[in-house]
Parts: C-alpha cells; structure tokens; sequence
C-alpha cells in the first residue's frame, strides 16, 4: 500500500510539472510571436506610442544596447521624433529605426504632417514635384533630399533656388552630407580581381569576329547626347553595339531582357572586347555609373565621357581612355586603333588591375570610410544610412534645446547637385541629324531655372499654391 500511494504521488508530481511547462511553453510561444510583430502605424495612438510600449518594442524589434539616459528624458515627453517621407520611396507606413543610440519614427503617411513631433521630411528627387508640398513650413521642419539618379530625372533640382530649400543632401556629388558617388561599385576588390579578365592574346584571336570597340545602350539620345557621338565615331572605327541605340548587333535571345544586365554570361561577352563605350547619360560632377565601373571589373579599356572629375575617381592615371581629351571622334578612332595594333600601350592601360595596384587615393578612401554598402547585407544600405544622418541630427537638436541651446542649422549648397547646361559636341558632321539635344534637353533645361525660381518663390511664401499658380509663375514674361 506504501508502494502503491508513492507511485501515485509521484505520478501526480509528474503530471504537475508537465503541466507546468505546457504553461510556460505556451507563454513562451505567445510572448515570442508578440517580438517578431513590427511596431505599426495602427498601435499609434496621436502619432505616438507610450513610453513603456516604445522601450519594450524598441528593445525586442531592435535588439539594441539600452538607449543612452539623456535620450530617455526626451523619451519621457511620450513622443519619438517622426521623420516624414513625402516621397513613398520606402512604402513604411510605420517604423521605429534605431540610429546608434537614437530612435525615430519613419512613415509615409502624410497624415503626421501636422503631427507637432514631425520634425524633418524625407524627399525623393526623382518624384520631388510641385502638386503637394508639406507647406506651410514649420521653423522646425526640415527638409532632407536624398537624390541619387541624372538630373534628366528632374532638372529643377539642379538649380540654387531648389538646391537650396533643403538642409540634409545625399547625392552623387562629393559635396553633399552624405555622397554617393560611389553608389556603382560594390568594393576595391572587385575591380582588382581578375576573375572576368581574358588574355590579351586571346582578344587579339577574337577581334577577327569582333570590333575593337563595344557599346551597350538602350536609354537613346539623352542629354549627354552620346549617340551623336557614337554615331560620327562609327564612320572612323567598327563598334558592336548590343543595345537598342545604334543597333548593329544581337545578344544571345537569353540576354536580351534588361535584367540580364548583371549577369555573368553577359559579362563574359563583354569581357572579350578591347574597349567599352562607356558613356553616361548625362553630364554632371562626380555623376559617376556602372558605365565606368563595369569594364574596370572586367578587364576592358573604358573610354570614358562624363564626369568632368573623373580623374579623381579612376584607380589609377592611366586606367581609362578619356573622350574630352579629342577634338573630334575620328582622332579617338585613330587612337584606339593604334592601341589595337601595340598589345605593349594597349596593356599599359591594363598594368594596374594585372598587379592589383590602385593608386587613387581618394577612391580607397571613399569606399574604406563610407557608411553603407553595395550589394552587402552585411552593410546597411545608403537610404538606411541617410535616413540615420537626419535622425541623429533631429536628436543633437532635441538635446540642444534642453540645454537651452539654439539649434544647429544646416543647408544645401549649391555644389550638393549641380549640372551645367546641356551641350552639343563640338564637331560637326552631315550625319549629326536633329537630335533631341535640341529638341528637348537644352529647352528643358532653360524652362527648368524658370521652375526653381518659380518654386521657391512660392515655398518661401509659406503658403499652399496650386498648380496653375506655379504655372503662371513660370511663364510670366519679364519686364523689359
């Protein structure tokens, strides 16, 4: 009988504890599917979030060390500062991003405009237009302008009367708070490895089928007005020309589609030629493409036109056949055709990739002190980065104000996106047809100071203006 109650004690002991960990599994369960939920929009209650629920979220979506104390004051006023993107380049209706030790709240509603914790909004350059504006402009309101693509994309932006509206830039330009002039190229090593390189006597086999020279377009007649260009060189030197611009020759039917672009059997094609054609669409300071960067990789000869700075970016002095450096296409034909026939000069331009050498020392420093990576998800990316910049500058305000400190102001200088006028070449040929040059780039460049003027006219009014008021404002015909 002494056995049978011991089993039965024990049994029910048993039973306990395995009723007990059911419980605390289940707690377990349900408390780790709450972390893995993201802070939303609709937990906001006035544009905010408690302060017990911010730092228990903050904690479990971030996994971030304890914010610093002076941060948790401000935290005490139950609000974390909102950072607007007017633009919806992100699509986040709600999230709370943790920027070293500061947090900030992202959103695209553009229900939080007049939200009086909205402290900066967040622009898109490509999609920055005249429609809507967070207008009237708050003496706390900043405005950011993260703009990365041509200024055939927008124009107006290219001007100091809208350069100038903004406070916090990244942009190609070397001069904005965060550039991003390196944005194309994933590392140093990348362009230093070998592994798409072909022999030259290999290329010197190949060029009885193909041209010394390759260009790869599908974007026709843009503002640089490159296919004048190519199209005059042509009448001096052979060049296979793959994309849509000046078609001469077809792709693989697997590499037609755009997206193929980046992929290693188109590489390998490219990889075969001498020289690329390495034009950019657009004629801009430090407005710098993978049209550079991508025969570097490969172990081509780049012959380059675009960024008048483009010597500061090159890895080395003699890495890339400069274009401007011509006076007309057939002296550059006559160059390269020269190369072609001397494998000595021709490798020249290849000594520092075949010794790993990258001389450029602003290159190397710009990719070893940037803040964000290319293809890397190991990094975190340039619009996480420029979202960050504006954050902590937000906060180093918040903490200016309760030392009873002014706030620290920053602007856009006009160096932070500027492009000249829209040029044709000098040369001149009767097979340089009318191009869209004139058509359309130069007109829309001089209508688009008309623009900028217009614009900041009207946001310096601080009032809401619709479309026909900005409009009239453009076209108004000067006194004489």
């Amino acid at each position: 009988m002494i056995r049978i109650g011991k089993k039965r004690l024990w049994a029910s002991f048993f039973c306990f504890m395995a009723f007990f960990f059911l419980l605390v599994t289940i707690q377990v369960v349900l408390e780790l599917g709450k972390s893995e939920r993201k802070i939303k929009v609709s937990s906001l209650q006035d544009g905010s979030l408690k302060l017990e629920e911010q730092q228990k979220h903050a904690y479990q979506f971030f996994n971030k060390q304890e914010l610093y104390s002076n941060t948790r004051r401000v935290l005490d006023a139950d609000r974390y500062p909102i950072l607007l993107w007017w633009s919806p380049l992100t699509g986040e209706t709600g999230r709370l991003g943790q920027c070293g030790p500061d947090v900030c709240f992202f959103t695209i509603q553009r229900t939080y405009q007049h939200n009086h914790m909205t402290k900066a909004f967040l622009f898109y350059g490509t999609d920055f237009n005249i429609d809507s504006l967070p207008i009237p402009r708050k003496r706390h309101h900043d405005w950011a302008l993260f703009h990365e693509e041509s200024p055939k994309n927008n124009y107006k932006l290219f001007h100091k009367p809208t350069i100038t509206l903004f406070n916090h830039t990244a942009t190609f330009s070397r001069h904005s708070h965060l550039p991003l002039t390196t944005q194309y190229l994933e590392g140093i090593e990348v362009i230093k490895s070998l592994r798409y390189m072909v022999p030259l006597q290999k290329k010197n086999s190949l060029r009885k089928g193909l041209a010394p020279l390759v260009y790869v377009q599908s974007d026709c007649d843009p503002p640089s007005d490159r296919d004048s260009y190519v199209r005059e060189l042509m009448s001096y030197i052979q060049v296979d020309s793959y994309g849509e611009c000046l078609h001469n020759r077809d792709l693989p039917q697997h590499l037609k589609n755009p997206a193929s672009m980046d992929d290693g059997n188109f590489y390998r094609i490219l990889a075969q030629y001498k020289f690329i054609l390495a034009f950019e669409n657009a004629v801009c300071e430090d407005y710098i493409t993978e049209k550079l960067w991508r025969p570097l990789k490969l172990g081509v000869v780049p012959v380059y036109y675009g960024s008048p700075s483009i010597m500061d970016w090159l890895p080395s002095n003699k890495s890339a056949i400069l274009v401007t450096r011509f006076s007309h296409p057939r002296e550059l034909a006559h160059y390269i055709k020269a190369l072609d026939t001397n494998d000595q000069e021709y490798e020249a331009y290849l000594e520092w990739k075949m010794k790993g050498a990258i001389s450029n020392q602003r290159l190397l420093a710009a990719i070893q002190e940037r803040k964000w990576g290319v293809q890397d998800i190991t990094q975190d990316n340039y619009i996480d980065v420029f979202e960050c910049m504006v954050c902590n500058r937000v906060w180093e305000n918040i903490r200016r104000h309760e030392k009873g400190l002014s706030p620290r102001r920053w602007n856009a200088q006009v160096n932070h996106l500027s492009c000249p006028k829209p040029e044709a070449f000098l040369f001149s040929s009767p097979n340089i047809r009318w191009t869209s040059l004139q058509e359309m780039w130069i007109p829309s460049f001089e209508q688009s100071k008309k623009e900028a003027q217009a614009l900041r006219q009207l946001v310096e009014r601080n009032m809401n203006f619709t479309a026909q008021e900005f409009w009239t404002l453009v076209f108004k015909e000067e006194p004489r």
